[in-house]
C-alpha cells in the first residue's frame, strides 16, 4: 500500500497519538530542566541525562501499549523491530542546550511507513510550541504552517546548530554557503526547523545527524512547502550520511546544493 493511499485512512489517528505522546512527556522534560543533573558521555562522546532516558522509556511504553506490532527506533534505547510502521524518536533533541539551560531543545516524534517519513512532530516543552505534520499538511498552533517564498541564497536567513559541527571539507561547504546568505545565525537544534516551516528562516545546513535527529523533521518541512535532503539532493533515509540541507523553496534548495558542491 502506498503512503498517499494509507494517509487517507490513518494519518490523523497516528498524528493525534503522536500529539498525545508529546503532551505526556512535556512535564518530564520540564521537571528536569535547569536542575542539577549528572551528565554521562555516550559512545560518541555526546551527552545523555536521566531526562533523555526517562522520556524515551515513557514514549516506548506508550507506543508498545497502543501499537504493539510497530517498530521503534530511539536515540537512547536502540531499535525494536516491527511491521512496516516505525516510530523514530529523540526524547531531547538538543541535549547540550538542555544541560546548559537553553530553552529551545525539543522532543521529536516521527513515524515512518515502509521506511519513508509519514508523520512528524516537533515539540518544544519550555515554550509550549508544537509543529505537527501528516501528508498534505503541517500545522503550528492548530493553523497551517508555510515556509517562506525565498528563492535566492543571497536573500536567505541561514541557520545551523553550531559551526563547530563542521570540519575539513564540510567546513569549506558550510563557509561557502553561509557566507553567501543574507545573514547567518547559530543555535536552535530542532527549533530552527520549526522556524523554517513557519517562514521565519530560510536555509539550514547541518552534518553529523542521525535518523532520530531528522526523520520527524522531513514531513514538517515538506508539508509546509520546504525541501529537506542530504547534501547531494537525495531523500533522507535511515541510511543517510547525516549531512542535511533544508530550504524554504525548491529554487533556493537547488542554488544551495550548487554552492555546497562547488
Amino acid at each position: 500500500m502506498a503512503v498517499p493511499d494509507l494517509a487517507i485512512d490513518v494519518a490523523d489517528e497516528y498524528l493525534a497519538f503522536a500529539a498525545e505522546l508529546a503532551e505526556e512527556v512535556r512535564p518530564i522534560a520540564l521537571s528536569y530542566f535547569r536542575t542539577p543533573l549528572e551528565v554521562a558521555a555516550k559512545y560518541d562522546d555526546s551527552p545523555v541525562t536521566v531526562a533523555d532516558r526517562t522520556i524515551e522509556a515513557k514514549l516506548r511504553e506508550r507506543i508498545v501499549a497502543r501499537f504493539p506490532s510497530h517498530g521503534i527506533y530511539g536515540e537512547e534505547m536502540g531499535i525494536k523491530q516491527g511491521d512496516e510502521f516505525t516510530w523514530v524518536i529523540d526524547p531531547i533533541d538538543g541535549t547540550k542546550s538542555f544541560i546548559t539551560g537553553f530553552p529551545l531543545f525539543g522532543t521529536l516524534i516521527g513515524l515512518t511507513y515502509d521506511r519513508r517519513p509519514f508523520c512528524g512532530v516537533i515539540d518544544i516543552p519550555v515554550t509550549g510550541e508544537r509543529w505537527m505534520a501528516r501528508p498534505g499538511l503541517t500545522t503550528y498552533g492548530g493553523k497551517a504552517a508555510r515556509a517562506s517564498s525565498c528563492r535566492r541564497v543571497a536573500e536567505a536567513r541561514f541557520y545551523t546548530t553550531s559551526p563547530d559541527g563542521f570540519a575539513g571539507a564540510d567546513r569549506d561547504c558550510f563557509e561557502r554557503l553561509s557566507r553567501a546568505a543574507q545573514l547567518r545565525r547559530f543555535g536552535g537544534d530542532c527549533y530552527m526547523y520549526g522556524m523554517l516551516a513557519s517562514g521565519h528562516c530560510d536555509l539550514i545546513l547541518e552534518t553529523g545527524l542521525q535518523p532520530y535527529d531528522y526523520m520527524a523533521l522531513v514531513p514538517v518541512l515538506e508539508q509546509a512547502g520546504g525541501r529537506i535532503t542530504d547534501w547531494q539532493g537525495a531523500p533522507l533515509s535511515e541510511g543517510s550520511s547525516g549531512h542535511v540541507l533544508a530550504s524554504a523553496t525548491a529554487a533556493l534548495h537547488d542554488e544551495a546544493l550548487a554552492l555546497i558542491n562547488g
